[in-house]
């Protein structure tokens, strides 16, 4: 027997097997049960959500033999020739590809004809939207007055499409995107049903990504079981699989483009790039975060709403003092207006690194949101000036001297942690972890590694000597050797930029640098 994908083997056949749409499904049985079926409905829903699934259940459930409690049989004859696709008496339109008047004179003549079997001739047209303006006119009389035993079913995804004249003479039912805790455990069911090895934080991400569609989320659990044949569908499977980025990766990329590290964002986009990762679901799904972290800043407990693990909170918790309110709003009207831009352009990459810049650095920007961020901070500079006392020097601007060789005398193996500091990162749990990412490695006066922190928030959280004893023994653990580790915080004159990144010495990025080992 041929292979039939999991969508279409699950596909509901009864209304008690159609999931997340209750309303829908217990209006319907109760126009079965008193035999107040209507002649037209219109079935309106995003993408995946069950509309024609319904309606081809409701089609066999008014022509069904045998029915039980408003459900069809699907044993007698008359529901085993509508799943085979044989029966006469229900026809299926796609009106994307059959949306002339001709089509829909064909369907005006033929409601004139008794049907041959059962009680009712049903007609489901499916994206009813897109028939032409013709094509509407020349159904609408007998929309209006069909003969008793006909029954039409329209399903769309548009419904503001549909001509007002059409729909006033429905039934409509919306269909909801369906939960994501419905698909989660729809999804779990069928693993179980197919004995596929899975875990439920994996489907849990799935259900996500599928954005309340069940097809979708049915076709994303395919990919994943077509590349791991025979084998568990854990976590990190699925994020392999499915092209996705992880929470950090989204903490990382936001601190970068809030301390204007353009060449960092720029190479993390790149990275994803590479990794086979959609820039533009990239986009999208940094918008979510930002709304999230928008929501931690509320104080409230909004684990449920926001869908996250307790460790995913906690981090999130942390990452939400780095920024301000304000900062965030911008942060997503921009990733927002991006958004909508990227679905009619052509160089969409080209365009998602101008936006990064662009947040990047709001110096450059004349956007009012991003006027606003830039007096906000002198403000803040300005508060710090006056609470030291300390007055602003105003220069006369001069021609700037060339810069000279620095020699910067450094233990070897200083630069051995350099080289390794995301491996060593990538030991810590979060949010230790996003933060010593966030944090730049540099060189104290005493020869000693120092991490330089620009938010408080991560200055409180490095200065635990719980912490500082994790981040010392997993150096030891990396390159072999004990070293000492400082914290400090970025000064308020200093400048993010004013900080000697060892990692750039090590890359031998820094020209002004000469290195000697001591």
């Amino acid at each position: 027997m041929a292979y039939i994908a999991l969508y279409r083997k699950f596909r509901p056949g009864t209304f008690d097997e159609v999931k997340g749409q209750d309303a829908v499904v217990t209006t319907l049985r109760n126009q079965l049960r008193t035999g107040r079926i209507g002649h037209a409905y219109c079935f309106n829903g995003t993408r995946g959500t069950g509309k024609t699934s319904v309606a081809k259940i409701l089609a066999k459930a008014i022509n069904c033999e045998n029915p039980v409690d408003g459900n069809p049989c699907n044993e007698c004859a008359m529901c085993k020739a509508i799943n085979a696709g044989s029966s006469m008496n229900v026809v299926e339109l796609d009106a994307a590809s059959n949306n002339g008047v001709a089509n829909i004179r064909e369907i005006v003549d033929e409601v004139r004809y008794y049907p041959t079997e059962g009680k009712y001739k049903v007609y489901i047209i499916d994206e009813v939207h897109m028939l032409s303006t013709g094509a509407f006119n020349a159904l609408l009389k007998t929309l209006e007055e069909p003969p008793s035993y006909v029954v039409f079913i329209l399903a769309t995804t548009e419904v503001h499409s549909i001509p007002i004249t059409i729909l006033s003479r429905c039934q409509r039912y919306d269909f909801k995107r369906i939960k994501l805790e419905t698909i989660t455990e729809r999804l779990l069911e069928l693993c179980e049903r197919e004995q596929i090895g899975t875990e439920e934080k994996a489907m849990r991400y799935v259900a996500k990504l599928a954005d309340g569609s069940m097809r979708d989320a049915l076709s994303l659990l395919e990919r994943c079981v077509s590349y791991y044949a025979g084998q568990e569908l854990t976590y990190d499977r699925i994020m392999e699989v499915l092209g996705t980025v992880d929470v950090e990766t989204f903490a990382k990329a936001l601190r970068y483009i809030h301390d204007g590290r353009v060449t960092k964002i720029i190479r993390l986009l790149d990275e994803m790039t590479v990794a086979g990762r959609e820039l533009p679901r990239f986009i999208v799904d940094l918008t979510w975060y930002l709304r999230n972290l928008l929501l931690a800043q509320s104080g409230e407990d909004l684990s449920e709403a926001l869908e996250m693990s307790g460790d995913q909170m906690k981090m999130l918790a942390h990452e939400a003092k780095v920024y301000t309110p304000e900062e965030l709003m911008r942060y997503i009207s921009v990733l927002c207006e991006l958004t909508n831009r990227l679905r009619h352009e052509s160089q969409k990459r080209v365009l998602i690194e101008m936006t990064v810049v662009r947040l990047c650095r709001p110096q450059t920007d004349v956007n009012t949101d991003a006027v606003l961020d830039r007096i906000r901070r002198l403000e803040s500079e300005l508060a710090v000036l006056k609470r030291t006392g300390v007055a602003a020097p105003v220069a006369e601007p001069e021609e700037e001297a060339p810069k000279e060789k620095v020699k910067l005398a450094m233990p070897e193996h200083i630069l051995d942690v350099a080289r390794n500091w995301d491996s060593m990162c990538g030991m810590m749990q979060n949010p230790l972890k996003i933060t010593l990412l966030a944090c730049t490695p540099s060189l104290s006066k005493s020869g000693n590694l120092q991490i330089v922190c620009n938010a408080q928030t991560d200055y409180d959280l490095l200065m635990s000597e719980q912490h500082i004893e994790q981040i010392e023994q997993a150096i030891e653990k990396t390159i072999r050797h004990k070293v000492t580790v400082e914290v400090r915080q970025i000064g308020e004159a200093e400048a993010a930029s004013d900080v000697v990144d060892l990692r750039d010495v090590a890359e031998d990025r820094l020209g002004d640098i000469e290195i000697e080992f001591i």
